[in-house]
């Protein structure tokens, strides 16, 4: 990244790796230069970066495991030498949990940071990380904005009918009520979708996130009405490794009857479960496909029927369906996903276009059809570089 000007650094501090994209503003527009990731923190640390489609470097990080604080510090350096003559003007992260505190990008300080401390059991598996990262930074970058752009935010929208759980109102005083994630995603593709299809964006539109996370979010008017994950980031669909919705019935079981710990429960929920758990291969969406023990079929069919019962309970909400959107790396490369979910939805009104689908266009949904069906690449990246730019003015 030659030249002067400044640039906007975003960071997604996960817990086995950093991901990172840079952007200038020239004339006030938005323009991505450098996308990279370090990955296998804790095992073999790996540098990979691209501007475009050149690879910058692809390099392994030393001879051994690589803590955060550690990796953070050599990414800075690599921007460093990478930014040439530009500054950084401005830092965004993707945080999981702000609560119903932070419902908007917010630049933090460390009495921010440890107020957002308070929701770290509530996102155990990317809260610790998404805060960790912006303390160096802090520390590192001083008198640089750090932005904190939240993924409970989006779902602010939603009525306070579908935010309360059956409990008595103690609980929902002391914050146990459904958050809803994968805001940053939903809010980028309620940003695009006007000018794909107005009625679809004015409309009553599903958005199926689907990677090794997922979720759906019911949007009305671009706002978000119903999501299918909660409390946590467990609820909702089976995931990569994570459970999805279960009857808590059966975590009481598991404690009393079989003997299991709270940290036993916590770990079978978020990381021994999902598609892995049921397959016992994997919990990558591509080998279950591809695979043809009966475990990764009842994997997968568990995963579909799983979506299909969320997408009509999700156009209950919106009292009807206009159009649904695919997103997310299951949602944008898996045709056979999105042909069974959409043939599942027919009763609906999605009335899939099979040719469209199997080469992944824009558009899937046959001509006629009343559900309009769509995919589009989520960029939660661009998203929280915008907000950056907005409070830096």
């Amino acid at each position: 990244m030659s030249g002067g000007g400044d640039a906007i650094v975003v960071l997604n501090a996960g817990s086995s790796s950093i991901k990172f994209c840079t952007f200038r503003r020239p004339a006030g527009a938005l323009e991505r230069e450098l996308r990279g990731q370090i990955s296998g923190l804790g095992t073999e640390p790996h540098l990979a970066v691209k501007r475009g489609t050149t690879v910058v470097t692809d390099r392994t990080l030393g001879d051994g495991p690589l803590r955060h604080d550690a990796a953070l510090g050599l990414l800075l350096d690599f921007l460093a030498g990478e930014l040439g003559g530009a500054h950084i003007a401005g830092v965004g992260h993707r945080v999981v949990h702000g609560g119903l505190e932070f419902m908007a990008p917010t630049r933090v300080d460390s009495q921010v940071v440890e107020r957002l401390e308070k929701y770290v059991p509530l996102a155990p598996l990317h809260q610790p990380h998404n805060l960790a990262a912006i303390r160096l930074l802090l520390e590192r970058l001083p008198g640089v904005p750090e932005i904190a752009c939240f993924d409970t935010a989006f779902h602010r929208t939603i009525p306070e009918v579908a935010q309360l759980f059956a409990l008595p109102p103690r609980f929902a005083e002391a914050g146990v009520r459904r958050y809803g994630f994968h805001g940053l995603s939903y809010e980028y593709v309620a940003s695009v979708l006007p000018a794909l299809d107005g009625r679809a964006a004015q409309g009553r539109t599903v958005v199926f996130h689907l990677g090794n996370g997922a979720s759906m979010c019911a949007m009305q008017g671009g706002r978000s009405v119903a999501t299918t994950m909660g409390f946590t980031a467990v609820e909702g669909l089976p995931m990569g490794t994570r459970s999805g919705s279960i009857d808590p019935g059966v975590l009481l079981f598991l404690m009393d009857e079989l003997g299991m710990g709270v940290r036993d429960v916590e770990r079978l929920l978020y990381h021994e479960s999902g598609l892995l758990g049921m397959s016992g291969l994997s919990s990558d969406m591509r080998e279950l496909l591809a695979s043809d023990a009966a475990a990764a079929r009842v994997a997968v069919d568990v995963f579909v029927y799983r979506a299909r019962r969320e997408l009509g309970s999700l156009a209950a909400a919106l009292d009807g369906l206009d159009a649904i959107v695919f997103t997310g790396g299951i949602g944008e490369n898996q045709p056979e996903v999105r042909q069974r979910i959409c043939t599942d939805a027919a009763w609906l009104g999605v009335q899939l276009d099979d040719s469209a689908n199997t080469r992944g266009e824009r558009c899937i949904s046959a001509p006629g059809s009343r559900v309009a069906a769509y995919v589009l690449p989520t960029d939660e990246e661009l998203m929280i570089a915008r907000h950056v730019a907005k409070l830096l003015g």
